[in-house]
């Protein structure tokens, strides 16, 4: 079977972390809700969904949540056409395509959104398929995104590596039976990442790519 590269896209390969919260605590603030930025930080990564359960908890008015959810849409919207790539975030898809790895998005981005993020890694070329937040019940911390993205990279647990910047991230990965690698340029601790599964951690995709022979992806490739 072949080999699997998974990539979370949010602050992994595109720099958006930061316009999350922003953009979030917007609309928190529009709704009368005074959420701190600490806070919503630490729950970016889920679903919108799930995020608003975790700032807001279960017995929120959930008449809220699609108003909610369309005023951050509408805010995150307005900087769709300047998202920042990561540095080296293409040519680390572009190189690990190029050692014989099945490269998949698994992401809670969908519409037009997936489609300024994938714009804005500028790697199409190299990249077979999207897990999105349309293709699954459940998102992370939930191994569903993980497991429909080897699904589509048509590989096995074994052979698969997932790169993520949270500990949503981290825990899906290893909810889904792969290895997990986790990169700081989300914002989260890296004691946090490894409590939540990383096996390895970097600063960016730029780092990792600069320690490709030595990182988890080389191991495998030799069969380690």
């Amino acid at each position: 079977m072949a080999r699997a590269a998974l990539f979370d896209v949010d602050g992994t390969l595109v720099d958006t972390n930061h316009l999350h919260v922003v953009t979030w605590w917007e609309a928190l603030r529009q709704a009368g809700h005074d959420v701190a930025m600490h806070d919503i930080h630490h729950a970016i990564g889920l679903g919108s969904d799930d995020l608003i359960t975790h700032l807001l908890g279960e017995d929120r008015d959930q008449d809220e949540d699609g108003e909610l959810t369309a005023a951050h849409t509408a805010l995150y919207g307005s900087y769709f056409e300047r998202l920042p790539p990561l540095e080296g975030a293409g040519d680390l898809l572009h190189e690990l395509a190029a050692r014989g790895w099945r490269i998949v998005l698994a992401t809670s981005a969908g519409g037009p959104e997936l489609k300024a993020l994938r714009r804005a890694i500028d790697a199409d070329d190299v990249i077979a398929g999207v897990a999105s937040a349309d293709d699954v019940s459940e998102g992370k911390p939930a191994p569903d995104p993980v497991q429909r993205a080897l699904e589509l990279a048509e590989a096995d647990p074994a052979q698969a590596v997932f790169v993520g910047d949270t500990v949503w991230d981290m825990k899906a990965g290893r909810a889904a039976g792969v290895r997990t690698v986790a990169l700081l340029a989300g914002g989260i601790a890296r004691a946090d990442l490894e409590e939540a599964g990383a096996l390895a951690v970097y600063g960016d995709t730029a780092e990792l790519l600069s320690q490709l022979d030595t990182s988890i992806f080389a191991q495998m490739e030799r069969g380690e």
